[in-house]
This record gives C-alpha cells, sequence and structure tokens, in this order.
C-alpha cells in the first residue's frame, strides 16, 4: 500500500545516496507502478490542483492534477525534478535555452506507471490532451516554491522571473473552465 509519510522519509534518505536523483527516480517509479494504490491514498482528482506533500530547502513533493485541456506555460526548475504518473497523461514539450531565448526541441508524453527525471536545466511546457485529469506526483531536489526560476510568456517567449502566483492562476482557471462545462 503506497503511502505518503513512508514514501517522503524514503524519498529523504535517497538524498543521501550517491545519485539522489536516480534513487528518488526509482522510488517513483516503485510508487506509481501501483497507480490506485497511490489514488486511494492521495484521493480521487476533482479539481486541477498543486498540493505540497513535503517541502523543505532539499526537497518538494508534490500531488499534481491536470485538468483536461490544461496546458502550462514553458517554465525551468534549476534542480531535478521526477515525474511520475499514476493517471491520465502529461505531455511535455522540452525547450533548448539560449541566453534567454527558447527554442521547441522535441517532446514526450507521460503515461500512467511512467517515472521520467529533467534534469536541473530542463525548460518545459506541460499540457493535458486527454479528457481525463493527468494524475502526478512530483517530486524536486531542493525548494520548488523558493528557488528564483524562470519562465516564458506562451505567446512571446520572453523570458520574466517565474511567479508561483501566476502558475496557480493557471489551476485556478481550469478550475473555473471545469466548472462551466458542468
Amino acid at each position: 500500500m503506497f503511502e505518503s509519510e513512508t514514501f517522503i522519509s524514503k524519498c529523504l534518505a535517497a538524498l543521501d545516496e550517491h545519485s539522489p536523483e536516480l534513487a528518488v527516480r526509482e522510488l517513483v517509479a516503485e510508487a506509481v507502478s501501483q497507480p490506485t494504490e497511490v489514488r486511494a491514498t492521495l484521493g480521487p482528482p476533482a479539481r486541477a490542483e498543486l498540493v505540497p506533500l513535503y517541502r523543505s530547502d532539499r526537497l518538494t513533493v508534490l500531488k499534481v492534477l491536470w485538468a483536461p485541456g490544461m496546458t502550462l506555460y514553458p517554465h525551468d526548475h534549476r534542480m531535478w525534478a521526477v515525474i511520475g504518473i499514476y493517471g491520465g497523461q502529461e505531455d511535455n514539450l522540452f525547450y533548448r535555452r539560449t541566453d534567454d531565448l527558447i527554442a521547441p526541441v522535441g517532446g514526450r508524453d507521460l503515461e500512467v506507471k511512467e517515472a521520467v527525471l529533467l534534469g536541473a536545466d530542463v525548460v518545459h511546457a506541460v499540457t493535458n490532451r486527454q479528457r481525463v485529469f493527468a494524475e502526478a506526483i512530483h517530486v524536486y531536489g531542493g525548494d520548488f516554491f523558493g528557488t528564483p526560476r524562470s519562465e516564458w510568456d506562451p505567446d512571446t517567449l520572453d523570458v520574466r522571473p517565474f511567479d508561483v502566483e501566476r502558475a496557480m492562476g493557471v489551476f485556478a482557471r481550469a478550475n473555473e473552465a471545469l466548472r462551466a462545462d458542468g
């Protein structure tokens, strides 16, 4: 059975490994290999949300629910990240950065039971093109909310400082759209 506290404890212990990001990727892969257990613990999706399960200077663990049709503009993390999917599909578009400019270089669609490691320099945008929620566990090798990062305007691709409130606004608008659709 998936238990949040046990999972977080194992992730914290993995930080002392030689390659903590690889150790965490294995833990996330193990967790999402049993998607119904993760959903039973974290709850069924009802709204788009980004819920901190744990946060410190060294590690952040999030439950992320992407509403159908939702897109988050290009952004970086400036720390390694592991994304594990336990419901739906999370579509990532990756960019190459040159100074403050970015250009698309490919993508990867993450499906149920998949876990992927993103390096500290990755820039990506996330879309849920499915008609169901994308349900994910995201684990970051640092403070996701407190680390200065960058984001790019989705229309102009102009760089600006990452704004957590602007990102949360994307989730709020997705929930408004869900309510409007009934």
